[in-house]
């Protein structure tokens, strides 16, 4: 199996819909050992039955923007793996009330929250696990279309998206001597937790349908599949590169159509 032997840790499982899961289920498959983390008690619920399901006993607690918890983070892992092959982020927040309308709206504390949550966890979490990261080992994170093109209601998410791509591209660098790989997956949308705290998500997920040269939308074992590759060894030459997996939405530059009778028609208008 492509995984034998390999152990990792996987932040941000909340539930058996989550792309982080596909990851999880995926890398399980291969023959991966993995930990879970979760935020609070009522996660805990969620993400212990997923452990169990997948192999693991190992799930710790910890709140990705605490310095110390990262930190605790590392000394679990070194205990009960020694040292580890890869890392999954899966990990991202902004206020919901900022996740529809106009983005000239927001605050601040909005913006700071985002960044923090979204972003600098990245880093922060890379920083800490870094002594305890095999040679030739892999970090994966979660971005979105959002963070490169307009879409509606994503607002706030997609710049912190931006960020935490430049996040990837600079962490690609600074770990490549270290034969450490940093990539992220941009998803096509699904119905995640996550996602149900996007205005009008149903619109996205029937545009992205029609409008994607597959004409479908992804699964979470379809990006659950890449994610291994990326944490894997098959992805050994791969590193700052943000991989998406979105039946090929992304390469469009307007809507796709259909000619009847010599007439151009936008597809979406025909559901």
């Amino acid at each position: 199996m492509v995984m034998n032997g390999k152990k990792g840790v996987v932040l941000g499982v909340a539930n058996n819909k989550s792309i982080a899961y596909g990851i999880a289920k995926s890398c399980y498959k291969q023959g991966a050992q993995m930990a879970f983390t979760y935020f609070n008690d009522a996660m805990l619920k969620r993400v212990t039955p997923i452990a169990k399901e997948l192999g693991s006993d190992k799930v710790y607690q910890i709140d990705a923007t605490n310095e110390n918890d990262l930190n605790t983070l590392r000394e679990n892992l070194q205990r009960d793996f020694g040292k580890i092959d890869f890392i999954v982020h899966s990990i991202a927040y902004a206020p919901k009330e900022f996740l529809k309308g106009s983005f000239v709206d927001v605050t601040k504390e909005a913006w700071d929250v985002a960044m923090n949550s979204s972003a600098y966890t990245l880093i922060s979490l890379t920083r800490a696990l870094k002594p305890i990261l095999n040679d030739n080992s892999s970090i994966l994170t979660l971005t979105y279309l959002g963070s490169v093109k307009y879409v509606p209601n994503y607002n706030l998410m997609g710049v912190a998206k931006a960020a935490l791509e430049s996040c990837v591209r600079y962490l690609a660098v600074d770990l490549g001597e270290s034969n450490i790989r940093v990539n992220a997956i941009s998803a096509g949308p699904i119905r995640t937790l996550a996602a149900s705290g996007i205005s009008d998500f149903k619109f996205i997920l029937n545009w992205n349908k029609v409008n994607a040269p597959l004409r479908k939308n992804v699964t979470i074992e379809e990006v659950g599949d890449s994610g291994m590759y990326l944490v894997s060894d098959l992805s050994k030459g791969v590193s700052g590169e943000i991989h998406y997996v979105d039946g090929g939405y992304n390469v469009m530059g307007m809507g796709a159509v259909d000619n009847k009778d010599g007439k151009v028609i936008l597809r979406y208008n025909s559901l």
